[in-house]
């Protein structure tokens, strides 16, 4: 928890210290009261005092306490300043975070995971600063102060308060000591309560195609239920802590009286008027203790959830990047629109074997190369290499001519259009979406158009209502598989790279649009590098090269013609899809 308090500004700090200097005051406005109390009571058994001298005292009491409301009033006011502050800035910091990690840190956290530590674990810390400043500052001083006032008064009364306090701290050590755990548990199972709930709101169609809500709803009552559970033991174990403080506080107020009740009968009589305003005095600074007590009872409860949910917050900021970025802006001279590997091979961490194997191969400007091959054989890996969504384990892959590690991953990642395996559109318009490669900053209408033109997705966006301007919504729900395509492939095209990657960026496509789209783009843009992952030959035929991957393997490189006659994998690949005579005509 303490980790997080680094992250104040030099002005929160500043608004701290106003904090603890207000509390001050409180606290002393709140142990002068039973001064007044004790002048008061002194007053009334006094002979010749006179009414106006009490209600001076009462007047003195209700300043005091108009005082300590102002000052807490104050307090608050920083206190929430401070806390807003933090919370925000936690969250910009996470957010941030989360967008700098390569596929490989983002995996090591679930989705689900991410946005409950950007939300609920960022509301917890808030609330503890919040509620921290106002309340766990306050109690100690409150007790100190207390304690220090009280110490001369009799040490009977002195030694009935430190057994009440002592056993308040077993109290407080026991109960803790068995919350903790608790809460701990509860962070990753509400993250469980998410995934399932998230994962259910993306797979709904599929969920109610195949009339699976029942399963679905028993999966969400099994992870709801589990964090109920958890959450009730730990609750109701805090919950004792209250009626525990309010046990100690009475009992520490019977004793005081029971003790006080002797002392004055055992006393002289010119003594008894000045030991039961003692009494009076020494009940209310008793009482302040333990109020001191049950206040850092209140923090004492929530600090548990906020201490977990700090560490999962540290988690993700000290989360070390496996990519950095390097200094590189401009590939080397005359090397422009090149794509290079050399002898790459890649194995996802953790994984036993390498995904990819030893692949060798050079795309230059103008060429279409495509990647094929079955399920599972690396040709996404492959692909994803490039942008640096990981890095090569063995080997180079250079992009104009330098190694994509010495690039800033910004400036690499602008020289190329990425279309990805699943089409993803976000919430707002056509022409924020097809515009979202250059953030809308400076793409103009014709470069959104033209995008769009070329991507065969100008006939559906003119019937859409409001066309260009039309509402996509998140996700692109309101769009087919098909249409999400086309406007991901004009996004990328609107950017006009110098290399394209479609990633299977066709598959939802009819075979007559497919044929369209690709001789749009080599018309279009003819001086780009593609290379294209497809799982249909008709897609890949006129491509300048083919790669075939087999089990992360080359098992074939050259032109279709060449691979029918050289290439079993591909062979086998192009008959299962068409005959000899459709393969002899194509």
């Amino acid at each position: 928890m303490l980790k997080i308090l680094k992250y104040l500004k030099k002005q929160e700090w500043v608004y701290v210290v106003f904090s603890v200097a207000f509390i001050a005051v409180q606290v002393w406005l709140d142990l002068k009261l039973p001064d007044y109390m004790s002048d008061i009571t002194t007053l009334i058994q006094t002979e010749g005092s006179t009414m106006r001298e009490i209600l001076v005292q009462g007047g003195y009491m209700l300043l005091c306490a108009l005082g300590s409301m102002a000052t807490s009033i104050v307090v608050g006011f920083f206190a929430a300043k401070v806390a807003a502050g933090l919370a925000r800035r936690l969250r910009g910091m996470v957010y941030d975070k989360t967008l700098s990690f390569s596929m490989e840190e983002i995996n090591s956290f679930s989705s689900a995971s991410l946005i409950t530590r950007t939300t609920n674990d960022i509301v917890q810390i808030q609330m503890i600063i919040a509620m921290g400043l106002q309340v766990m500052v306050k109690g100690p001083i409150l007790a100190v102060w207390a304690i220090v006032k009280i110490a001369g008064k009799s040490w009977q009364w002195t030694t009935a308060t430190g057994v009440a306090v002592i056993i308040l701290i077993a109290v407080f050590g026991i109960i803790i000591g068995l919350a903790m755990p608790k809460f701990k548990r509860i962070q990753s199972l509400t993250d469980n309560v998410n995934r399932v709930s998230r994962e259910q709101l993306i797979g709904l169609r599929v969920v109610r195609a195949y009339n699976a809500e029942e399963y679905q709803e028993d999966k969400f009552e099994v992870a709801n239920e589990e964090l109920t559970r958890t959450n009730r033991f730990a609750f109701t174990v805090m919950a004792i802590m209250v009626p525990s403080i309010t046990l100690i506080q009475s009992g520490l107020s019977l004793a005081v009286y029971w003790l006080g009740a002797h002392m004055i009968e055992a006393a002289a009589f010119e003594d008894k008027v000045q030991l039961f305003s003692n009494m009076v005095v020494f009940s209310a600074y008793a009482i302040q203790v333990i109020m001191a007590f049950m206040l850092m009872a209140m923090i004492f409860i929530m600090l548990p959830r906020a201490n977990v949910s700090a560490l999962r917050i540290m988690e993700v900021l000290d989360k070390k990047n496996h990519i950095t970025d390097g200094k590189r802006k401009e590939g080397a001279a005359g090397e422009k629109g090149t794509i290079e590997f050399k002898d790459v091979s890649f194995r996802y961490p953790d994984a036993a074997e390498n995904m990819i194997e030893h692949i060798s191969f050079t795309a230059r400007k103008g060429e279409t190369v495509a990647i094929i091959g079955s399920t599972g054989s690396g040709k996404s890996t492959l692909v994803n290499l490039i942008p640096r969504f990981y890095d090569a384990t063995e080997g180079q892959v250079l992009v104009d001519g330098v190694d994509v590690r010495e690039y800033n991953q910004k400036a690499l990642r602008d020289k190329i259009g990425y279309v990805s395996q699943k089409a993803i559109l976000f919430s707002g318009t056509v022409s924020t979406n097809v515009a979202y490669g250059d953030m809308g900053e400076s793409m103009t209408g014709d470069q959104v158009r033209r995008g769009v033109r070329i991507a065969q997705a100008e006939e559906f966006v003119q019937k859409m209502d409001g066309t260009y301007d039309a509402h996509i919504a998140q996700g692109g729900s309101n769009v087919s598989g098909g249409q999400k395509q086309r406007l991901s492939i004009a996004r990328a095209i609107a950017r006009n790279p110098e290399i394209y990657i479609f990633d299977d960026s066709f598959s939802a496509l009819d075979y007559k649009t497919d044929r369209i789209l690709r001789n749009a783009l080599k018309k279009e843009i003819k001086d780009a590098t593609m290379l294209i992952v497809a799982q249909r030959i008709g897609t890949i035929k006129d491509a300048d090269r083919i790669i075939v991957l087999d089990d992360g393997k080359v098992a074939g490189m050259g032109t279709h013609e060449e691979l029918l006659k050289n290439c079993r994998t591909y062979q086998e690949i192009a008959y299962s899809q068409l005959s000899k005579e459709e393969l002899a005509n194509a």
